[in-house]
């Protein structure tokens, strides 16, 4: 396929187009008038349905860029050992980020607090600006409860009780027994449900329990509250079942969610909190922002007077590779603060900088006396180890920076983690739109009456 240009840039084409409607703007008003027609409607990057799973296409920005919740929990440590208490401390930093996580809150922010007897999480949610919301989800202490009905008769399938702790009896299974909850859809139905998964331990108590309890409801509580109570089926001895009824997929997920916060080791309450507007106000993001494309017009327009219509068409290969590269954040939620633009607009340089050295090598071919269409394909394929090097060197400062795995001895700030999530995602792209955009640009528009 890479052997036919035509086709390619066909290719090209297409996923242009497609990356222009990904890359809408949200709530853009579209308005104007032309040859009687007038046009007044609101724009919106489209929702992507795989499978009943929905994807809205829209940007995450960051605490600086577009506010949220702010709040600080305190942790109750009197039943704690004293050489326990940092470590109780990191696993409820640990539950809470899960829970975080969990509900889609982007590139938040946790840290935990030590100052003689206070122990304290500081808890900043991107985008969050319900700080109720935000404590419900992070703050309750999420203790998970199976447990069944005492009374015979409110146990029946045709009883239809709303499940009590007065009226029920725990079956000894809990949140720790529980390894995991998701929302998958019925092959059969397609309706939404609830997969769990026990951990061996739990697996035998839900193994008892629902030989016990067959044809009767186990009811599920969060925090002494029923959650659901589902009808026991049969025996299940390897420790997986499905939550079915009328849930609804937003519903469902959200059980899901909660059935995964799992239990802190220690109780928490929020000691502050509040909503924060934009670090950098409106004004200061909006200069940033033309800085940068300032910057970018005048690299354009070297690299026009540099290379002539070579420059022009790696002009051409920049602007899908912002389409793409914007596209890719959208579609993988990459939260953007402002050190996350400035990543992005790094990478831009650095593809820049790939044609550069491939003109270079260009014009070196051309002067040892090669044909041009020979010369531009030596040029491409000896720079590339120039180009390789450089960006596997970024790739790996991206890694670190970005610190997948955690470890303390590398950073873990979110607005860190944003720089570096959208550098890779630029070099990657960039490798993309040096070697293959720019290439089938030139085979297809460049001829042998060039300039520059």
């Amino acid at each position: 396929m890479f052997k036919n240009p035509r086709r390619v840039f066909f290719l090209l084409f297409i996923l242009t187009m497609l990356l222009i409607v990904i890359d809408l703007p949200e709530n853009y008003r579209l308005k104007f008038s032309a040859f009687g027609v007038t046009v007044d409607r609101v724009i919106n990057p489209p929702t992507i349905r795989i499978f009943g799973l929905e994807k809205k296409l829209t940007t995450s920005l960051g605490l600086d860029l577009a506010g949220g919740s702010h709040v600080v929990l305190e942790a109750d440590m009197k039943d704690i050992r004293q050489s326990d208490r940092v470590t109780a401390l990191e696993s409820a930093k640990e539950v809470i980020e899960r829970r975080v996580n969990f509900f889609g809150v982007a590139e938040p922010v946790l840290q935990t607090a030590v100052s003689e007897n206070s122990y304290r999480i500081i808890v900043e949610l991107p985008g969050v600006s319900d700080v109720d919301q935000a404590i419900s989800l992070i703050g309750q202490t999420a203790l998970l409860d199976f447990r069944e009905f005492t009374d015979e008769s409110e146990a029946s399938p045709g009883a239809f009780v709303i499940p009590t702790l007065e009226t029920t009896t725990s079956v000894g299974l809990t949140g720790k027994d529980l390894a995991r909850a998701s929302m998958q859809f019925s092959p059969n139905t397609g309706e939404p449900e609830i997969a769990l998964e026990f951990n061996s331990e739990g697996g035998k108590k839900f193994a008892d329990a629902t030989k016990r309890l067959t044809g009767k409801p186990l009811a599920i509580f969060l925090d002494d509250i029923p959650l659901t109570a589902p009808v026991v089926q049969g025996v299940i001895p390897d420790g997986k079942a499905v939550i079915t009824g009328s849930f609804t997929q937003e519903g469902a997920k959200t059980l899901a969610l909660q059935l995964n916060a799992g239990a802190l080791p220690v109780s928490v309450k929020p000691v502050e909190q509040r909503t924060v507007e934009a670090t950098l106000g409106a004004e200061s993001v909006t200069k940033s922002i033309r800085a940068g494309v300032i910057g970018l017009g005048f690299v354009a327009v070297f690299m026009v007077a540099q290379y002539g219509r070579l420059g022009l068409i790696a002009d051409a290969a920049l602007v899908l590779y912002g389409l793409l590269t914007f596209g890719l954040f959208r579609l993988f939620g990459v939260t953007l603060t402002l050190p996350g633009i400035a990543g992005f607009l790094l990478s831009i340089g650095m593809a820049v900088d790939s044609n550069i050295l491939i003109f270079e090598r260009y014009k070196e071919e051309l002067r040892s006396g090669k044909p041009w269409k020979i010369a531009i394909e030596h040029a491409f394929g000896k720079a590339w180890d120039s180009i390789r090097d450089a960006n596997f060197t970024t790739i790996i400062t991206s890694l670190i920076l970005f610190n997948p795995g955690n470890w303390a001895i590398l950073p873990s700030s979110g607005l860190v983690r944003g720089f570096a999530a959208t550098l890779l995602i630029g070099v990657f792209v960039s490798l993309f739109t040096g070697l293959v955009v720019t290439r089938t640009f030139i085979r297809v528009f460049y001829s042998e009456k060039r300039s520059g």
